[in-house]
């Protein structure tokens, strides 16, 4: 998540530079060919503008179900806060006087829960954007904490090694940690250490726990669907390539009777670039915000929660080293 003010101006401009350098060559041929003697290859402006109309309403529409898809994400992991403070301190008072060793372990569970999620949700997908030369090079701004630890170390620090293990032996390992979590409690149940009331408590928790996870997967694992997504950068396409030679003869006509007789036809690449750039920024903005998991500087900080959420439990129980809060790095945090 990207914590500053705005990206700089010029920090966008390097971002896209790729891009830019593309539109201005796309924008130059026509230019080039027009002021050669090719006049035929103007083609009338009208059909262009209906194009880039629906252009501007398939983008737009991207564009807000990205920003949905982003969101709705955000909102996971404020309910995983929520619910996470309250398991806490519902666990808390309801064993610390009978067993605290135990409440201890199944905090220490609990953030090897945490764990698991991000790291599960890092995982890359054949459709997210981290492997192309656009992203990989900008992250290199910041530091995606899931690359740079191992899970089996991270896990290393909350479980015992017989559990840790059996987890890691398992294909979702987020799942059944919190399956792992119920057996312990029904186990405290069984022996009475919790009453019925308590029982029914945390066992919600543990219900909503797995609400949240099963909703962050559903986002990590189903693309924006590739139909819209194919006909967004096709329609993109068609229209980035026809705005040079659809305002060649209007340009060129601009300075018809003035000292630029001739001379304004060049104005095409600078206006057909700002256009053209300006839709294909656009839906790249919007490519950046649709999968709010992978690493991008857009994404929700699931590590930082997780970290804020560990912060917290381990002040419920009057833990004094609290490790530190994670903080942005070139205004960054993941």
């Amino acid at each position: 998540m990207h914590s500053g003010k705005r990206f700089g101006a010029l920090e966008f401009a390097v971002w896209t530079r790729r891009s830019i350098y593309v539109l201005t060559i796309l924008s130059a041929i026509p230019t080039v060919l027009y002021f050669l003697g090719w006049k035929f290859v103007s083609v009338p402006w009208q059909p262009i503008a209906i194009l880039g109309t629906a252009v501007a309403f398939i983008v737009g529409f991207k564009n807000n179900a990205s920003y949905s898809r982003l969101w709705e994400a955000r909102q996971i992991y404020g309910a995983i806060i929520n619910d996470s403070r309250s398991f806490g301190y519902i666990l808390r008072d309801a064993l610390s006087g009978k067993d605290p060793k135990k409440v201890k372990e199944m905090f220490h569970r609990h953030y090897a829960w945490l764990t698991a999620l991000r790291f599960q949700l890092r995982e890359p997908r054949t459709w997210e954007n981290m492997g192309t030369a656009q992203y990989d090079e900008y992250s290199k701004k910041y530091e995606i904490p899931e690359r740079l630890t191992k899970l089996d170390d991270e896990l290393k620090n909350y479980l015992s090694e017989s559990e840790l293990q059996y987890i890691l032996s398992k294909k979702n390992r987020a799942t059944q940690l919190m399956a792992s979590q119920s057996k312990e409690l029904s186990e405290a149940y069984a022996r009475g250490d919790i009453n019925d009331f308590q029982w029914t408590q945390i066992n919600q928790q543990l219900v909503k726990f797995t609400d949240d996870q099963g909703k962050a997967e559903r986002i990590k694992n189903f693309p924006y669907p590739r139909n819209f997504s194919s006909i967004t950068t096709y329609l993109l396409l068609l229209f980035i390539l026809f705005v040079p030679f659809g305002l060649l003869k209007e340009l060129d006509k601009l300075g018809e009777g003035t000292v630029l007789e001739g001379w304004t036809l060049w104005f095409n690449i600078p206006f057909s670039l700002m256009v053209t750039w300006c839709f294909h920024t656009l839906d790249s903005v919007g490519e950046a915000s649709v999968n709010p998991f992978e690493g991008s500087p857009n994404d929700v900080p699931i590590t930082q929660i997780s970290r804020t959420i560990e912060i917290d439990m381990r002040d419920m129980l009057d833990e004094a080293d609290l490790p530190p809060a994670i903080t942005p790095k070139n205004n960054i945090v993941l």
